[in-house]
Formats: structure tokens, C-alpha cells, sequence
């Protein structure tokens, strides 16, 4: 199970990134239900890592404007084991989004130092 907590109205876990040169940083991430992908970073973070560069990928943001994004490669450990991801830069505080959630449960006490629990759900 992965548990993190709601400040200021935004639910967030710490997540452990691993670069290919085996760098390794812990990051908060912000849980943005609204983004599709797995996780995004932002340009200082992946170069501290030193993560291998992809490709592009376009996204629709919330506003509704198209955006290019640069995608790197990375390992994350979620819920003990580890996970190899493509990770979007982007110029803000890193998200977690569903892709990287997906066969999970997500619950979120929404309110000030509520607990956010990330949980497997059962194979069916």
C-alpha cells in the first residue's frame, strides 16, 4: 500500500525515481486524477537523475490547449516493486497520473492532513 496525505487541498504521496545511470531521488507527487499518464517531472529533476530521453508525446491540457511534451524513461518503486515508466517534463510540481494508478484503489480523506491510501485491488 502506498499512503500519503492532503495538504493545502492536494492529495500527495512520495515516490522513489531511479534513473538508467542509477541515480535515485525521492519527489512528492501531487495526485492528478485529470492526467492520463504515469508521472510528470520537471526539467531539474530529470536532469539530476539523468534520464534517457524517449520521445515527444501531446497531451490536451485542462484549458483545453495542446502541448508537446518530452518523455524520458525512469523506474519507480510503487507498492514494493519496481516499476519502468515514461516520465512527461514539465515546467511544475511532479504529478502522479492514472496510468501509473491503474489497478489500484485510490481513497482520499479530503481535508487538512487527511490520509490518501493508494492499495492493490484483487486480481479477478
Amino acid at each position: 500500500m502506498i499512503t500519503g496525505t492532503v495538504t493545502d487541498d492536494e492529495a500527495t504521496v512520495r515516490l522513489v525515481v531511479k534513473g538508467s545511470s542509477g541515480k535515485v531521488q525521492e519527489v512528492r507527487a501531487v495526485i492528478d486524477t485529470g492526467y492520463t499518464a504515469s508521472l510528470s517531472l520537471p526539467p531539474v529533476v530529470i536532469a539530476a537523475l539523468d534520464l534517457p530521453w524517449q520521445s515527444f508525446d501531446r497531451a490536451i491540457l485542462a484549458d483545453g490547449s495542446e502541448c508537446l511534451f518530452d518523455v524520458f524513461e525512469a523506474e519507480v518503486d510503487w507498492d514494493g516493486e519496481v516499476r519502468q515508466i515514461l516520465v512527461h517534463e514539465a515546467d511544475a510540481e511532479p504529478l502522479l497520473g492514472m496510468s501509473l494508478m491503474r489497478g489500484f484503489e485510490l481513497k482520499v480523506q479530503v481535508r487538512n492532513r487527511g490520509k490518501v491510501t493508494i492499495k492493490r485491488l484483487p486480481t479477478r
